[in-house]
């Protein structure tokens, strides 16, 4: 009998002490060796080493646009086309990724409860348009490993008792504890459905449309990694796992984070760092800080994390002008450890998530945001607590609109004000995306809420890709306006070594909390910025003396050319500075 290779056996018992934690009743052995098989089926081959932490799968040129396959449609061409065109025509040169969020057929929740996840949705495209968007951006797709479509064919065959649908879906019991079950939603945990062996309750953490699939069978686990192949196989190379902190539940327990979930994060980390293929594996969990930032593990799990408590930081300091909670949340973030990054955004195809305010924000802050968010016409989401009681899960908005007045009232100064808002994404630690709507500055879709009867498809516009065309061909438009800004800037941070993912980053104490102050140096210490952000619609003057510019180096605000010396500087109303000694 032929001996593994030392190789082999280093990556088969790596995976097995994984399975062993979340499978401690089975063979882990035997489900190592079917792990292998089905992520490289026959025809792959996976590395000989595993691949290091390090920084090598990205860099400062790495920026991200969020979208849906069909926010942009003319009813004449395949949405992915358009996608393609928009792409080449308006990105080209300003973000080299793009996440197109889930372009399988899927039944509601604009695309989250999956249907079919080896096909592309039709009326969207095929996998050749997918194909030919991967071969010239870094594609990002969404792995929704939580749950399913109810009217799908694994949820028909569950139903109809077809193996191995049987053995597939989460079923509960109306009599079991479930007071501390965690989620996002206030509707019914359970849903009683007839099946072929009789009434059955299904754990449903989202809507009763989105059935939990049941991760205790691996055979479960193991189909998920049959479809992380197809994406590769696909030319896909950023997985995100979408609602992954709920995959595993147990009675009687939050359901939330629990040990067995992170094994298989870990497990999947495993499998990407020994694929041939660059993938880079990011968690989706919008949760409070420390729960996020648990998904980073030793260096194992998530290779990316979002930033989550970045949205509504970002909203209440240029509501309030004051970036006194963005500073004290931002000083007391770790750097990214090795092999990883953070995800920065303030806007996406979701509302502005509020738990990730809890503890950062006071109660009052937090209402005081959401009065202003429903005086502009935004709406507010609840969830439903262990009491029985509600609390805002997230606000409902385009970024571009919620930042259409302050806390005090309208003003002449929204472009400015916004413009700020995403030059924060940029110049942090990290790698910036940026959700099509912002970059469109795309207002409210009230008409949409009201036909979809659905808070989120406020944030969810479908433009006329004419019409977006004669509007982005008018200087003087606000969609326009704003996509310059953002391209400008975005083509400028480009080539920064300071502004590299994992660059060093420090919080500036300026005495002014009206200024949100970073300080970037790249990894090989050659170049330094100081990137300042007025956050508030007053004039400021800073002393030159509060930056430590070294002395006998040339120093220029990239964003202006102005050269910087030992007088104060001036930042306008919600004026950024990157200023650098251009190394």
């Amino acid at each position: 009998m032929k001996k593994p290779s030392p190789d082999r056996t280093a990556l088969h018992s790596a995976a097995a002490g994984y399975l062993a934690q979340i499978y401690p009743d089975r063979d882990a052995d035997a489900l190592a060796a079917e792990v292998i098989a089905g992520f490289w089926p026959t025809g792959t081959h996976h590395r000989k080493r595993k691949r290091q932490p390090g920084n090598a799968l990205w860099s400062q040129d790495d920026a991200l646009l969020i979208t849906y396959g069909n926010s942009i449609i003319d009813g004449v061409h395949k949405p992915l086309d358009l996608l393609n065109d928009f792409l080449h025509r308006y990105m080209e040169g300003v973000v080299n990724g793009v996440h197109i969020l889930p372009f399988f057929p899927f039944t509601s929740d604009d695309g989250f409860a999956v249907a079919d996840f080896r096909v592309v949705n039709p009326q969207l495209g095929d996998w050749p348009d997918i194909n030919r968007i991967a071969g010239e951006f870094k594609l990002m797709s969404d792995l929704v490993l939580n749950h399913v479509s109810s009217q799908g064919q694994w949820f028909n065959d569950y139903r109809q008792g077809k193996a191995p649908y049987d053995g597939y879906f989460f079923e509960a019991s109306p009599e079991d504890d479930l007071d501390m079950v965690v989620r996002p939603r206030t509707t019914p945990l359970l849903q009683p459905v007839e099946t072929l062996k009789g009434l059955r309750h299904v754990w449903c953490t989202f809507s009763h449309d989105q059935i939990d699939l049941d991760f205790r069978n691996p055979q479960v686990l193991l189909e998920f990694l049959r479809i992380i192949r197809l994406h590769m196989d696909n030319g896909i190379q950023i997985i995100r796992l979408d609602a992954v902190a709920f995959v595993w539940k147990e009675i009687g327990t939050p359901s939330i984070h629990l040990p067995q979930t992170h094994a298989i994060v870990k497990l999947l980390r495993l499998l990407c760092d020994f694929a041939v293929e660059p993938v880079v594996l990011v968690t989706e969990t919008n949760v409070p800080k420390a729960e996020n930032l648990s998904y980073f593990g030793q260096r194992d799990e998530a290779h990316v994390i979002y930033n989550f408590p970045l949205p509504p930081l970002v909203l209440h300091a240029m509501l309030s002008g004051t970036a006194r909670h963005l500073v004290k949340w931002q000083r007391a973030m770790p750097p990214a450890p090795l092999g990883c990054a953070y995800l920065n955004f303030t806007a996406s195809h979701d509302g502005i998530g509020m738990r990730p305010a809890e503890g950062l924000l006071s109660d009052q802050d937090q209402q005081d945001v959401i009065d202003t968010l429903k005086r502009i016409g935004g709406l507010v989401s609840m969830r439903a607590l262990p009491n029985g009681g509600e609390a805002p899960y997230e606000l409902n908005t385009t970024f571009f609109d919620a930042l259409s007045e302050t806390l005090a009232g309208p003003d002449d100064l929204h472009l400015e004000r916004f413009l700020c808002s995403q030059t924060i994404v940029m110049s942090l630690e990290g790698i910036p995306a940026f959700y099509i709507h912002s970059m469109l500055a795309t207002s409210n879709d009230h008409e949409s809420v009201e036909k979809r009867g659905m808070h989120r498809a406020i944030n969810r516009h479908r433009w006329n890709y004419n019409d977006l065309r004669d509007q982005l061909a008018r200087p003087d438009s606000i969609h326009a306006r704003v996509l310059a800004g953002l391209r400008s800037r975005l083509e400028t941070r480009k080539g920064q070594a300071a502004f590299h993912p994992n660059a060093t980053q420090f919080t500036l104490h300026v005495g002014d909390d009206r200024i949100f102050g970073l300080w970037r140096q790249s990894l090989d210490r050659r170049q330094s910025i100081f990137a300042l952000h007025n956050v508030s619609a007053e004039e400021i003057a800073l002393s030159s003396t509060v930056l430590n510019l070294i002395a006998d180096e040339d120093w220029t605000d990239l964003l202006t050319g102005e050269q910087i010396g030992e007088d104060d500087i001036l930042l306008a109303p919600y004026q950024c500075r990157w200023i650098s000694n251009g190394a």
